[in-house]
């Protein structure tokens, strides 16, 4: 479901904006075999940032990809810059769609983030730790999403980006924003129909977060929210039998 010139042409862009970081958050591939790696990991390899993270998402470990992902895509699980840091959490497990966080991280996440009071807290992980619209039945979201919330808060965390459900959407919960990434390059796409990434930009430690359309403009979250509000109004689909009669 790649589309490659899709890709290509976001890298271009991103390449653009001269970023600090870039942050992947996982399904690189389909399957997790080794043809979709090195053909993941050459289309990335023209990524110029001085940092790039990479997470390894449900896809990433399926069929033992999980032994070939740190081989094709390593990475620091705590990144620093001048403003931030940002620390990864594993979330993705062997052959499962679901995710967990477990108990030994979420106090490695506590205690590693007790090192950086004076810095913009960022967490980065693939599953997504509260449900998004227009996803369907949700049955895979991480399976102690409850634990790492009240990590996440008790570490006074200042953004949390998810990936996973193929839909841009944000959240806060209390001073912390939650958000979840579209699809850069996938034909799966849920609720905004286009191929799209997310722009984070810091400046005097607050935290502005805005979604990119690839080969097109900038979005505010908070109009994202507002079409999708302006959809459902029009959506015939919503009303009894009679009225769609």
């Amino acid at each position: 479901m790649l589309r490659r010139t899709i890709l290509r042409t976001a890298i271009k862009e991103i390449n653009g904006l001269s970023p600090d970081v870039v942050l992947v958050t996982g399904d690189l591939t389909e399957n997790g075999l080794i043809s979709e790696f090195t053909d993941a990991s050459k289309e990335l390899k023209k990524l110029k940032a001085e940092k790039v993270i990479y997470l390894s998402g449900n896809h990433d470990y399926r069929s033992t990809g999980y032994l070939l992902f740190k081989e094709f895509f390593p990475f620091s699980q705590v990144t620093e810059t001048s403003d931030a840091v940002i620390v990864v959490l594993s979330s993705a497990r062997p052959d499962r769609d679901d995710g967990e966080v477990g108990h030994r991280q979420n106090l490695w996440l506590e205690k590693t983030l007790e090192e950086y009071k004076d810095k913009v807290k960022m967490v980065a992980i693939h599953h997504h730790i509260i449900p998004v619209p227009d996803t369907g039945a949700d049955q895979i979201t991480i399976v102690d999403a409850g634990d790492v919330l009240r990590s996440l808060i008790k570490s006074k965390v200042d953004l949390v980006l998810c990936g996973h459900r193929h839909r841009p959407w944000r959240w806060k919960i209390e001073d912390m924003l939650v958000v979840h990434a579209g699809s850069v390059s996938c034909e799966k796409l849920r609720g905004f129909f286009c191929n799209s990434y997310n722009v984070v930009e810091i400046k005097r430690k607050r935290v502005n977060a805005k979604l990119k359309i690839v080969d097109g403009g900038y979005v505010d979250f908070k109009e994202i929210v507002k079409r999708r509000e302006i959809l459902q109004a029009s959506d015939i689909s919503q009303f009894s039998d009679s009225l769609a009669q």
